[in-house]
């Protein structure tokens, strides 16, 4: 009884705290300001009623939403409904707001730090034990986090709303009524998304909100606890958080991202952080007021501002004599003035040690394909011309690797260039010069997407050398992005070739035989299901790890991790915290993304304790440094045979002659298109017929979250277990997940995926002539899925683990109902023939409804 008590306080502490304030809070939404509010306010419990009755008794959306209109509202012709599910719509959204906010202010309640599995608990323990000491000391020293901010488009909150949602919180936590209902007021006349699509500069814009208003603050407050914590023990201080930034510098697939756009985003991103800087330099002085630090603070004061309001000003990175001013400041302090306000002093100078001149690192990312078209156009040009035949192309592997020269090279361009070739090479001058204003961090990556063979890095390389780049003085990082489950397979075996390749080589040694991997899960996963993308990042971890072992070379993994599971998402630290002394762990980099970043990352506390966490896992897997029990023959022959069963189904599934069309069909992923909140379009080869292959992962995975499905979050698993189940090799399964902490987690992953499915709400569709039979190899895969997981976990209920953030999401899940309903009816009446003025109307309907579905399920997309 004594383990269930933590979860039961919990428990209780999510009722009283986020479940009875937010029905309370609920009951101000009747005062806000939409147009015919009463009625609104009025009809909407009723609608909510007849909604879960009509999914109980299998109704279609047309059905229940027909007769809660002629029962229930005076305005039930065409137009009459449509506006007021408009109405219903706006109210559902500020509900989803209003209990993001009570969830968030609840944070800290809810979330308290395990004192046992600590970092201080880790080095209380070493006090004690002289060869742990010296291990953590080393893995402290070698430890690095990165969280790389990356704009997707399941982040819908603009800034103006995301600014009211902050100060909401805020008011929530102190029960401050009157400031609540003045904010809900002004939620309800504030837009919630924009009228068209966003620039790649604004979705950077909005998303340097959190950089400026919760990372700039959590970050540096981790790394003070963390500075406080090695002096206690006698160890120098680490800078071990950094960040990074996407928006602005991944090209992959978007054509609105251009050379000029990077370079905008530099500077605002300097910009940004010098106000920051500015904004904490104003108290330091307004409190230091004393003698023998005016020189100091007069030199801080005129290059702050000029750096943070100047925009002529010629930008370099300055965070040198910044920090030289604040630590002569600092010594005087302590010297004459007994050390007060020092604290001031040294909180900007950790700011400043961490964040330099430049914030974030952007990094550039583009894909393999049109790096080989910008070789292929530079190839053509003199004096590279003599360098190469014209059947360069169709060459093997082996005899690119020989041809390639490395050799430095001022190309004279003549022939006209395509916009995708112009930007690669403008925008690989312009690193240089992004380097010079704000430092070598501010950009030093470059990513390529679909790497697929040595070449593609080593081609791009060459880009450089003939573009303004000279061989000894290269500080770029080259990091090559594995997604498939075919380029997974293969990537050991293509990072060998570059390690041993004599001019990569030396490159690697000039940058510390350090090397970045980039492993996406978002492909992986559309590519071959929830459990082979899994176990192919698994294994591909394992084989890269020896072979960066077997050349010496330290290897830091950057996970493309999306918010859901089927992207990578869920319990992250978990899944780092179960990584053994087989996979590199001592440097974690991964994307935070769409709702992740609000959901995790909204606040300095939800920031501050998720960073910890990743901090924690981190460390702690490194001292363990225990053995990987999934490579062990029998459980890695289960999870080889599984994972095969797995891909099998889905592939199926795939090919199945229905699959895209009930997606098209059923779920708004033919609107997403019209909707205006991504600079990126929804496929690649935008102007073509829809192939699933060019369909991104992200539209997707949403698509499928729209219906209430998630199939990319757990299709196949089922028949997998099944299938050992029924070779008698049950034992083996469960063994396997009690002894793997790594399955462990991609099994409670699946749990909450499929716990954010409900298959009742189109239960319909079993009657249906077309998409009936359909429908049901997808309901009877996840009903197997589901008993299997139950079986295997030995639980009743999927989460049963985990039953605050279940009743989390039961929650949202009931707000949101009405809103799948609205645009499931919507998505049918676009399947008859209406006027232009009609379509029009029921488009918006079903694209205004996607908006709060997804930020209710905040990584469910």
């Amino acid at each position: 009884m004594q383990a269930l008590h933590p979860t039961t306080q919990r428990e209780l502490i999510f009722n009283n705290e986020v479940i009875a304030r937010f029905e309370l809070y609920n009951s101000l939404f009747l005062t806000l300001p939409f147009y015919k509010i009463k009625d609104t306010g009025t009809l909407l419990p009723l609608f909510i009623k007849s909604c879960e009755d009509g999914v109980k008794n299998s109704q279609t959306p047309a059905q229940l939403i027909e007769s809660f209109f002629a029962k229930y509202a005076q305005d039930n012709d065409e137009q009459g409904i449509i506006d007021l599910l408009f109405r219903f719509i706006q109210y559902i959204e500020r509900q989803v707001v209003l209990f993001d906010a009570v969830e968030d202010a609840s944070f800290n309640k809810l979330n308290v730090t395990d004192e046992q599995s600590s970092l201080r608990a880790l080095f209380l323990k070493a006090n004690d034990d002289k060869k742990l000491h010296q291990k953590v000391d080393q893995l402290v020293e070698d430890f690095s986090l990165r969280l790389v901010l990356t704009a997707h488009p399941t982040q819908f909150y603009p800034g103006s709303a995301l600014a009211i949602i902050n100060d909401l919180t805020l008011a929530i936590k102190n029960n401050d009524i009157t400031t609540i209902n003045q904010l809900l007021q002004q939620l309800g006349k504030t837009p919630f998304f924009n009228k068209k699509s966003p620039t790649p500069v604004d979705e950077a814009f909005n998303l340097a909100w959190y950089l400026e208003n919760v990372f700039y603050f959590a970050a540096a407050n981790i790394q003070s606890g963390l500075n406080q914590l090695l002096s206690e023990y006698n160890i120098d201080p680490k800078k071990i958080i950094e960040l990074g930034f996407w928006p602005g510098g991944d090209r992959d697939g978007n054509p609105n991202v251009h050379a000029e756009t990077t370079l905008q985003v530099s500077k605002m991103l300097r910009q940004i952080l010098f106000r920051c800087y500015y904004r904490d330099f104003r108290n330091i002085k307004r409190r230091i007021t004393f003698r023998g630090v005016e020189d100091s603070i007069i030199a801080l004061q005129d290059v702050l501002y000029k750096n943070a309001f100047d925009t002529n000003i010629e930008p370099r990175d300055i965070s040198g004599f910044i920090l030289e001013k604040l630590s002569e400041i600092e010594q005087i302090l302590n010297q004459d003035h007994d050390g007060l306000f020092v604290n001031l002093v040294n909180d900007l100078t950790r700011k400043v040690e961490l964040y330099r001149s430049h914030f974030a690192s952007l990094d550039i990312r583009q894909d393999s394909r049109i790096l080989r078209d910008v070789h292929a156009y530079c190839r053509k040009q003199k004096p590279i011309n003599s360098l190469y035949t014209e059947d360069y192309d169709s060459f093997t592997e082996e005899e690119k690797l020989k041809t390639i020269s490395f050799r430095n090279a001022k190309i004279s361009y003549t022939d006209e260039q395509d916009d995708l070739v112009k930007d690669t090479l403008q925008t690989i001058s312009q690193i240089k010069e992004m380097q010079q204003s704000n430092g070598e961090m501010a950009c030093h990556r470059f990513i390529i997407s679909n790497c697929q063979q040595a070449s593609d890095i080593l081609q791009l390389i060459e880009l450089f050398l003939w573009n303004g780049w000279e061989a000894d003085e290269l500080t770029i990082d080259f990091v090559p992005l594995f997604e498939t489950v075919n380029d997974l397979s293969g990537a050991a075996e293509i990072m060998e070739k570059l390690y041993t390749h004599p001019f990569y080589k030396k490159h690697l040694a000039s940058r510390g035989n350090k090397q970045d991997i980039m492993l996406g899960f978002s492909d992986s996963t559309k590519d071959g299901g929830y459990l082979m993308a899994n176990w192919s990042i698994f294994k591909a971890k394992v084989g890269l790890t020896e072979m960066a072992e077997k050349h010496n070379i330290k290897l830091a993994f950057f996970d493309g991790r999306g918010g859901p599971p089927s992207r990578g998402g869920g319990k992250t630290h978990r899944f780092y915290a179960s990584m053994g002394k087989e996979i590199a762990n001592k440097n974690i980099q991964l994307t935070i993304q769409g709702q992740t970043i609000s959901s995790q990352y909204g606040s300095v506390d939800s920031a501050a304790f998720n960073i910890e966490q990743l901090i924690n896992a981190g460390i702690s897997s490194g001292v363990k440094e225990k053995h990987n029990v999934l490579l062990d023959k029998a459980n890695f022959d289960t999870l080889e045979i599984m994972a095969k069963d797995s891909y099998d189904a889905f592939l199926a599934l795939r090919k199945h002659d229905l699959f895209l069309s009930y997606l098209e069909t059923l779920s708004p992923l033919s609107l997403l298109s019209k909707i205006t909140i991504s600079s990126r379009p929804v496929k690649r080869n935008s102007g073509e017929a829809l192939k699933l292959e060019d369909l991104r992962a992200i539209s997707f995975v949403t698509s499928w979250s729209q219906l209430k499905q998630n199939i990319p979050g757990f299709y196949g698993v089922g028949t997998a277990l099944k299938n050992q189940e029924d070779a008698g090799n049950w034992e083996q399964v469960v063994k396997t997940y009690q002894e793997s902490g790594y399955f462990k987690t991609i099994i409670d992953n699946c749990m909450m995926s499929m716990s954010k499915s409900d298959f009742s709400i189109t239960a319909y569709l079993a009657e249906d002539k077309k998409f009936g039979e359909f429908w049901k190899v997808l309901h009877n895969e996840f009903e197997l899925s589901k008993a299997m997981l139950l079986k295997l976990a030995n639980h009743q209920s999927l989460m049963e683990n985990y039953p605050v953030e279940k009743r989390s999401i039961a929650v949202r899940e009931k707000i949101i109902l009405p809103l799948v309903l609205i645009q499931h009816y919507a998505l049918e009446k676009l399947q008859h023939e209406l006027s232009d003025e009609k379509r029009q109307a029921y488009e918006k309907l079903a694209i205004r409804t996607v908006y709060g579905i997804v930020n209710a399920g905040r990584n469910l997309a």
